[in-house]
């Protein structure tokens, strides 16, 4: 008999071969595979028993918590969808994808309270939000699953390609689109990932992504697949994740670029025993070589860079060192390692040119990242022209640009929107961003195009600079001009306290250029 491709049998493995393993660790709560599964089972009756049917959309605005890995598999086991929020959103912005969605629930932390009153009177088709925490009334999330039954039996008939989660991108340039997400995208992305990654039962994973982030909500099926153990820590905080690591013995986690820099910076991080720690993935925005090394060095183990997006549920790549390649010098290593790197079991990537032609593979030569794979997206919610658009010639058209070595690692040069056209001449911002980071006063930038009457656009950093640390502009320009061509060395730099981030800590460059452009009229490219 052929069973469903679906992440619930990633629940019901844990259930049965790991049922007694504590498997999940949320502050004071360490809970068994065992006790997991029923709590999950508890929220599918509670579900039921609200007149959530199969197929209807189950929001979620909150914070890292064991109650949403519960979901994870409570919503999607009775054949409903999850549609997990980004916390940083406006209440317009919720209001929309809540509306779009049609969702008919939302669960949420007490702290989300002002959004869920800014959105509750322009989305009538949501008929019921409940609180995580409670407030005495009876109407949160754990007195609800407290009266359901532990016993559930998901449906029998789910399919492959029926909807199981549902995500929706940032909006760059429009509303946000929703990612569809089936049972088998779900199911064969884990095993990719369990395969690539070499996951087992020894791996204690800390959360320090949200997991309703593209690098976060891959790792529910994972790790539940294999029996291996999360730690919850609900939003990144340097020291909270190095106190995590001393005392659950963490073998590995993710953090963005922005992360990693608070961390090997922390002032206290040599107090802390970070012996069992493995690797640990720098993904959401390009890595410099440095950091690379620093993370490396100061933390005392690997430091990978990888490579996906919503689009593909999420992970593509991974830049661990193939074993032929192991005995390069370190410099070599390291510059490796900072690539998105090659291509997980299961998932085919090339890189193309505008023709929709491939580009050879000799580590200079850009194209446009295109995959084909059994975790690319059914498609956008509701904008079959959209999908068409990405969705071409047999591959998903990802908009980023990179470079494929001989080896075939690939490096991501730029997102197609974020290339700065000079003059003519094409320059990556994330190229001169790593220029600009190589300097040791250096905390954080990101370099964006602002417009030049002469060149038509330039060049510009924006720069944080370390604590106790001083930098002037022009130190950072004769910097980049020992590391660049003179037409890619920034032709000004601005200093800030901080740079707008998203949920996850990656910097905000269409804020951050938005400002430069007012007056002028929309670049196209």
């Amino acid at each position: 008999m052929n069973l469903t491709l679906t992440p619930i049998r990633f629940k019901q493995r844990a259930e049965t071969y790991f049922a007694n393993k504590v498997g999940i660790v949320d502050g004071d709560v360490r809970m068994t595979y065992r006790e997991f599964g029923q709590r999950a089972n508890q929220l599918s009756n509670a579900l039921t028993d609200m007149g959530i049917k199969r197929g209807e959309r189950v929001a979620w605005l909150g914070y890292n918590s064991h109650e949403l890995l519960e979901a994870y598999y409570g919503v999607v086991q009775m054949g409903a969808v999850l549609l997990p929020l980004n916390i940083r959103l406006t209440p317009a912005e919720i209001a929309f994808i809540l509306g779009d969605s049609d969702s008919v629930a939302v669960f949420y932390n007490r702290d989300m309270q002002p959004i869920v009153d800014g959105v509750r009177n322009q989305v009538p088709g949501v008929k019921r939000y409940i609180p995580l925490e409670s407030n005495g009334d009876g109407n949160d999330y754990e007195t609800l699953i407290t009266a359901a039954s532990a016993d559930y039996t998901p449906p029998s008939d789910i399919k492959d390609d029926e909807l199981a989660e549902l995500f929706y991108t940032s909006g760059t340039t429009a509303n946000p689109k929703g990612v569809m997400m089936t049972h088998r995208n779900l199911y064969m992305h884990a095993l990719q990932v369990i395969a690539g990654l070499g996951v087992d039962d020894t791996v204690v994973q800390l959360h320090t992504i949200p997991l309703f982030h593209v690098n976060g909500w891959g790792t529910p099926h994972t790790l539940a697949c294999m029996g291996a153990r999360h730690v919850l820590v609900k939003k990144f905080d340097p020291t909270e994740v190095l106190e995590l690591i001393q005392k659950e013995r963490v073998t590995n986690f993710a953090m963005v670029p922005t992360m990693a820099n608070a961390i090997i910076n922390h002032p206290s991080l040599g107090e802390y025993d970070l012996s069992s720690l493995d690797y640990i993935a720098i993904g959401g925005a390009a890595s410099p070589v440095d950091l690379i090394r620093l993370v490396e060095q100061k933390l005392g183990c690997r430091a990978y860079g990888g490579y996906g997006l919503t689009e593909t549920v999420p992970v593509l790549t991974q830049s661990f060192i193939k074993d032929h390649l192991k005995d390069e010098p370190d410099d070599e290593r390291w510059r490796r390692q900072a690539m998105a790197g090659f291509p997980m079991p299961g998932v085919e990537i090339d890189i193309f040119d505008p023709d929709d032609k491939p580009v050879p593979h000799d580590g200079t030569s850009v194209g446009e990242v295109v995959v084909r794979a059994d975790n690319v997206m059914a498609g956008y919610w509701k904008l079959p022209e959209e999908t068409a658009t990405v969705m071409r010639s047999g591959w998903f058209h990802t908009g980023d640009m990179a470079t494929v070595d001989e080896h075939g690692y690939f490096l991501i040069v730029d997102r197609k929107k974020d290339i700065i056209i000079s003059g003519g001449e094409n320059i990556a911002s994330i190229e001169v961003e790593k220029a600009v980071y190589s300097h040791a006063a250096v905390f954080e930038c990101a370099v964006v195009a602002v417009p030049d009457d002469r060149w038509g656009e330039v060049p510009k950093a924006l720069v944080v600079v370390k604590p106790g640390e001083s930098l002037s502009e022009q130190e950072v320009i004769d910097h980049c001009r020992t590391k660049l061509p003179g037409f890619k060395v920034p032709k000004s730099v601005e200093f800030f306290d901080a740079l707008p981030k998203g949920g996850t800590g990656k910097i905000l460059k269409k804020e951050l250029r938005e400002k430069y452009w007012a007056g002028y009229e929309k670049r196209v490219h």
